[in-house]
Formats: structure tokens, sequence, C-alpha cells
């Protein structure tokens, strides 16, 4: 650790707190003046302390950037702030402050995370609960009875399987575009982090397909009436919906929803391994 880096310590949960190392033991972060770092934000203010009062007992490890400003310019930015307050967990936090004084861009990951996340979640949700009306309206045998539903799946996709696979395409597709977001590229950051991005955004399309997959094969062993004969999807569908305390239509909804949860597992989950094997 070196005089000038932007170190983090775990806070909460998926959150991180951010501070600038100053050389000697100390550091400069955005927190309570007399406590520990508050997501609240209650008597925050930019304050000088101690590496261990910044840690509080957790690992602390250093944001490694290809561009960013001269060490020395990183901590004359931080001491100039000394005192100040107007903390805001969402438009001006610990990130945002450390970020500033290493690269000069007034920026937080986390809140632009959190936002990309939470209107993935919501579209996601949204649209597969909208499958459902869907398919009650679309067949030749309106209802959510199992012939309504069947019917239903095959005018929207040709055949029930098909209607599946179109009915869980816009989820999947915000899901994916949620999660390139998420691990957008940024060109300030250090190769390996840049490297683990990008294989973490491949992640999530393939996870995508493969969660697509991976519903039709449910189905498939689910039912107590094996493969993808009509009667095969229907037991199958009833199986994975009585999984979740509901039927056939809570079944529905779960294979619509289930590429777009694979693109997110499986991208984080590419991004999180190529990171710990780089680093």
């Amino acid at each position: 650790m070196r005089s000038g880096d932007h170190i983090k310590r775990p806070l909460l949960g998926v959150l991180w707190h951010h501070g600038i190392y100053v050389g000697s033991g100390q550091v400069i972060d955005f927190a309570q003046a007399g406590g520990d770092a508050s997501v609240k934000g209650d008597n925050n203010l930019i304050r000088l302390t101690t590496l261990d009062q910044f840690a509080d007992g957790k690992k602390v490890s250093i944001v490694h950037y290809r561009q960013c400003l001269p060490a020395d310019q990183t901590v004359q930015m931080a001491r100039s702030q000394l005192g100040k307050s107007g903390y805001d967990l969402f438009g001006n936090n610990c990130e945002h402050f450390a970020r500033w004084c290493k690269t000069g861009e007034f920026k937080s990951e986390q809140v632009e995370n959190a936002k990309s996340a939470a209107a993935g979640s919501v579209g996601t949700g949204t649209l597969a609960a909208a499958s459902i009306p869907v398919v009650a309206a679309s067949g030749t045998v309106a209802g959510l009875s199992g012939a309504g539903v069947m019917s239903g799946l095959a005018a929207v996709g040709g055949t029930a399987i098909g209607g599946l696979g179109v009915l869980a395409t816009a989820p999947a597709a915000v899901s994916v575009v949620a999660m390139r977001r998420v691990l957008k590229d940024d060109p300030a950051l250090a190769t390996e982090e840049r490297g683990a991005r990008a294989a973490g955004r491949t992640g999530t399309v393939v996870g995508a397909v493969g969660g697509a997959a991976g519903a039709v094969t449910a189905i498939s062993a689910a039912g107590t009436v094996g493969g993808l004969s009509a009667a095969g999807i229907t037991s199958g569908l009833a199986a994975i919906g009585g999984a979740v305390g509901g039927g056939m239509v809570a079944g529905v909804a779960v294979t619509v929803a289930a590429p777009a949860a694979a693109a997110v597992a499986v991208g984080y989950g590419v991004y999180k391994l190529v990171k710990w094997i780089k680093g």
C-alpha cells in the first residue's frame, strides 16, 4: 500500500467503504467523525483517520487503476476536502470522494450498479408476470386451465415450448442489458479488472442461452409424465410450479424467468472467477 492509493474494505453485505491512503498509517475517508462509516450519512464528513480504524478489523483492498492522477496530486485533493460534509448515499458518498481524488471523475460504481440491478430486476419481474395474461388471452382455449395454458403458449410460439421461449426472450434481454451495465468497461481501471468484466459480459449471454436450454430440460424431467409431449409439458410445468407453492401457471412464470436469472448468475460468477484467477 502506497500513499495515494484508493483503498476499500467490506462495509455491509455487498457494499464497500472507500478511502484514500495518505501514508504513515493514515487514511482520508468520508465517514462519521467519531466512529465507523455510516451508509446513513448522519454526521458524516471527510476526515483523517488511522488505517486500523478505517479497516475496522476487515481486510483492506487496493483499487487498481490503469489511468489515474499522480499519487501526490491524489493526496493533495483528498487533504483539500478535509472537514467537508454533505454526504449523500446516492449522490456524494465515500466512493464518489475516493474516485474523484484518484481520477478527477466523480463517480460511484456501487450506486450505478445498484440502479442497473434494480432496473433489471423490476423489468425482468414485470415481463415475467406479464407473460401470464398473454398466455391466457392468446390461445383458442381462453383462460388459465391446463388446456388454456397449452393453447396460449402454442399461439405465441407455434408450439408450447416455442411459446415459452418467445416469452422468456424479453426478460432475458433485460437481464443481459442490466448485467452488461453492471460489468461495463472502464478504461481507467486495471487491465485485470477490465478482462474479468469482459468475461462476465460474455457469461451473461451464455447464461441466458443455457438457462433457456436448462428450463426445457427441467420441464421434460420434472413431471410425472416425462418428455415434451403435451402431457409431459403440462405435467412438468405443474411440477415446477408446485415447487414454489403454485401450479402450472406458476411453472410458466418460473420457466419464463429462468434464462434471465441464469444470465445474472453465470455472468457475475464468471466475473468473480476470472477476477480470482487473475488476482
